[in-house]
């Protein structure tokens, strides 16, 4: 599990990479169904990604 962003931000559009390779435990992400979620106040959306290597 890694938190991408925990700060206030104002309205907008906004765009985060990930690196699982910059985590304390670097991590090989293989080919695989995630999941992730977004959360803004009361607002939660999770959404499944598939990674194909």
């Amino acid at each position: 599990v890694a938190t991408l962003v925990d700060e206030y931000k104002q309205p907008g559009n906004y765009k985060v990479t990930f690196n699982a390779r910059h985590l304390s435990t670097p991590l090989e992400m293989t080919s695989g169904v995630y999941f992730y979620q977004l959360r803004a106040g009361s607002f939660v959306k999770t959404k499944k990604l598939v990674l194909m290597k």
